[in-house]
């Protein structure tokens, strides 16, 4: 008779604790709920054990325990996938947040990255080397996750996506086995890594390329709600004619009186300061503003701003879609998001890909599209205590729903959830036959599932 899961679980403890340090090896306990802890509160999953990874060698240790006793792992870098892909419910969760080293190399401009760093971690290191480094909008996020994933952020249009920055990257594959890969060795598994996701093994050490940027403006401008169309009309327009220093994020927010507002979210990242006030006062002369506070700033308090509005433990449901632009129709489907928000938490962010990541040939990395574009995210977000979690998701859907005739083909793999197959099937346009190639080569047995791939029938 084959064994339960159960008793899968119970062989797998007693083989990791042969192999790995015995209280790295957690089935309850304060060590057990830290590791289960993420973003997304809401996920009830609820690992059969964890390994809290100390090194690539304890990785590699529980990779091959998980083959051999057949139980399903998945790996928790930063744990702010809203989808809880993080958590392998009654398998093993490899937890790699200890993993959190930073090394900095000034004079290469190179970052070496352990794989439980989060974005925060990264830009405080570069810091005091007057450096920093392309990341997302959010510190707590995983820097190897986002990375992988893409990495839209508050410098992209200067420097490329996040994944755009990364140059090499040591992996454990399915089997245990460890590759360092860049553009000359494995250059098929560096290809996929780069917007393919953690689907190939675990990544326990990458090396980042990092920036020096003089003069970084930022900060953040909220116009009232009745002006919406007027504010949003003009910045469609000035999208179009944004330079690569200038990346500006938008959309709906709750205002100082909750009810919504129009919020931009500018970054200048151009070597002239007095180029950068322009260009910010520019977008403040779009309407008269409730908020403005714009000015000089680091990347470490960006992203805490962002850290600080949207913090660990609540509940969460992101759907996402990508536009060409802020056509009239996907001005009207956010002005439907605002007035009807459901939550003074919820928002509606838009991410602008243009100046440096989207000159990027598209077949370059297996990120799959390169044209200008507005990435909208819809985040449904309450308190735990809420007793009408449906009422949420329904504006999420609905707002979803309002954005799909504009809509492209596919979208952002690192916040598709596994549900939504039918874009999926698009998300990596014209890379989807070798990134399921590479994914055959590298992991035929589906060992690892970080973010959704196609399906390979």
């Amino acid at each position: 008779m084959p064994p339960t899961d159960h008793q899968r679980v119970a062989r797998l403890v007693g083989a990791l604790r042969q192999t790995v340090q015995p209280e790295r090896v957690v089935t309850a306990g304060a060590d057990y709920d830290a590791g289960r802890s993420i973003w997304n509160g809401a996920v009830p999953a609820r690992p059969g054990v964890i390994v809290r990874c100390a090194d690539q060698a304890d990785v590699q240790a529980a990779v091959r325990a998980a083959r051999t006793h057949e139980v399903p792992l998945t790996v928790r870098g930063g744990g702010h996938d809203w989808a809880g892909r993080a958590l392998s419910d009654g398998g093993l969760t490899l937890d790699l947040s200890a993993m959190r080293q930073v090394t900095i190399d000034p004079a290469a401009e190179v970052a070496e990255v352990s794989g439980g760093a989060t974005a925060a971690d990264v830009v405080a290191a570069a810091q005091p080397f007057g450096l920093t480094a392309a990341t997302g909008s959010a510190g707590s996020v995983g820097m190897a996750g986002l990375t992988l994933g893409g990495g839209y952020g508050p410098l992209s249009g200067r420097f490329g996506l996040a994944l755009d920055n990364l140059l090499s990257a040591d992996v454990v594959l399915a089997d245990g086995s460890v590759v360092t890969t860049d553009p000359e060795r494995e250059p098929d598994l560096f290809w996929a890594l780069r917007g393919g996701g953690g689907n190939f093994g675990v990544v326990t050490s990458m090396r980042v390329h990092l920036h020096r940027v003089p003069a970084l403006l930022s900060g953040l401008m909220l116009f009232p709600w009745d002006r919406r169309e007027a504010v949003l009309t003009a910045l469609s327009d000035l999208l179009v004619e944004s330079p690569d220093e200038l990346t500006v994020q938008s959309g709906v927010l709750p205002g100082p009186d909750g009810s919504p507002a129009v919020f931009l979210s500018p970054t200048w990242s151009g070597d002239d300061a007095a180029a950068g006030e322009r260009a910010l006062a520019r977008l403040a002369a779009l309407g008269t503003p409730l908020v403005s506070q714009v000015g000089p700033t680091t990347t470490s308090d960006m992203l805490a701003g962002i850290d600080a509005l949207f913090p660990f433990g609540r509940h969460v449901v992101i759907r996402s879609r990508s536009v060409p632009s802020l056509t009239p129709d996907v001005r009207e489907a956010l002005g439907l998001a605002g007035d009807a928000l459901t939550s003074p938490y919820s928002a509606v962010s838009v991410h602008s890909l243009h100046g440096a990541a989207a000159r990027v040939p598209v077949t370059e990395t297996a990120f799959g599209n390169r044209d200008p574009h507005l990435m909208i995210e819809i985040i449904a977000l309450w308190d735990p205590s809420d007793t009408q979690p449906a009422h949420h998701l329904a504006w999420a859907d609905k707002v979803t729903d309002a954005l799909a005739s504009d809509a492209l083909p596919g979208g952002y793999p690192n916040l598709l959830g596994p549900e939504e197959s039918a874009r999926i099937a698009h998300a990596y346009g014209p890379n989807t036959a070798r990134l399921l190639e590479v994914k055959r080569r590298f992991d035929p047995d589906h060992v690892f599932r970080a973010i959704s791939l196609p399906d390979p029938s």
